[in-house]
């Protein structure tokens, strides 16, 4: 019996740029729109191609067509309700532009989210970082490779949309103070998030303004049971109402006030943040979350096509929705 030939290592995108001299976006580039770039460059970049044997799933296409239709989106937590909008979303916007979209979850782990982008990347044109976890120098090293957009992380050089928390936060902390509350506490998410850091600095400004004491309570993780858990320590600050860092961990703070033998809003007020369906039906900050990943897709297109010029940064804003649990102090 003849030997069985022995499985050869796939060739990966890094190398062809290697070979070929480019970096790894330029590659990308070459099979999803080769109309930008020089003909030489195109030329000489597939025939390193074709000589390594550089055909990874839909790659091959792209060599006979100059068009990836995949893009990804990776997400630091799927189970969280405020990501499946943005995943619909950024799939029906996709859907219209010819593009499937491969979703990956990080599980709130910045290594697992450059291990994903670095397994997809010679899969797709580009890819859009939900709520990325990574450090700022590391999105910066894979944006050169790879044509990024980035949802609710504000970096430099790197096209963006941010759902800006600042003035529903306000607007939070102006509705406590005019129900007479004094004291108020943030009781925050993960600690590497940048919608936590900007969430804590809104708060932190307009409680300033309105001359309220605030504490501060980092829950670490946005879950459910880490929110009950917390409702003790939240109690021993002194404070009459929380502002949480998202509705999944209000509604967490809602349910350890019962097991506590409080009531809430009577006893104890919280607002929320991301506008999720719920109960009890939260006082919340709502944002775009959909508009989001439309916004994404776009713009992740529109690199596509040609490279950014200056520097793309999309901002949307955030409302206060005023629901069932807050009321004025006391009333317990």
């Amino acid at each position: 019996m003849a030997p069985k030939p022995r499985a050869t290592k796939r060739v990966t995108i890094q190398q062809v740029a290697h070979a070929a001299g480019v970096d790894r976006s330029t590659v990308s580039r070459v099979f999803n729109n080769p109309d930008i770039l020089l003909e030489e460059t195109v030329r000489r970049v597939k025939d390193v191609a074709l000589k390594l044997g550089y055909s990874p799933n839909s790659a091959a296409r792209a060599l006979r067509t100059g068009r990836n239709s995949n893009i990804a989106l990776i997400v630091p937590d799927l189970t969280n309700p405020f990501m499946p909008p943005i995943a619909l979303a950024v799939q029906k916007e996709a859907a219209k532009r010819g593009f499937a979209v491969f979703i990956g979850n990080a599980d709130e782990n910045p290594s697992q989210e450059v291990d994903l982008l670095n397994r997809l990347a010679d899969q797709v044109a580009g890819a859009i970082l939900a709520s990325p976890r990574s450090a700022s120098q590391q999105i910066h090293d894979l944006a050169r490779d790879t044509p990024l957009v980035l949802i609710n992380r504000d970096i430099e050089g790197v096209p963006r949309v941010l759902i800006d928390s600042g003035q529903g936060m306000a607007q939070a902390v102006a509705h406590l103070a005019g129900l007479g509350h004094r004291h108020i506490t943030y009781a925050g998410g993960p600690d590497n998030s940048w919608s936590n850091d900007q969430r804590h600095q809104a708060v932190t400004r307009a409680a300033a303004a309105h001359g309220l004491t605030l504490s501060t309570l980092s829950a670490g993780t946005a879950s459910f049971a880490r929110g009950a858990e917390i409702v003790p320590q939240l109690l021993a600050l002194g404070a009459t109402a929380c502002i949480a860092f998202d509705d999944v961990l209000a509604h967490g703070i809602c349910s350890g006030l019962v097991d506590n033998g409080l009531s809430n809003p009577a006893d104890y007020s919280v607002v929320g943040c991301d506008d999720i369906l719920g109960y009890p039906m939260l006082t919340t900050v709502s944002g775009p979350s959909a508009q989001a990943g439309q916004k994404a897709v776009e713009m992740l297109a529109s690199s596509l096509g040609a490279p950014p010029e200056g520097d793309l940064r999309v901002v949307l804003e955030t409302e206060l929705v005023i629901r069932q649990t807050v009321s004025a102090p006391g009333r317990g």
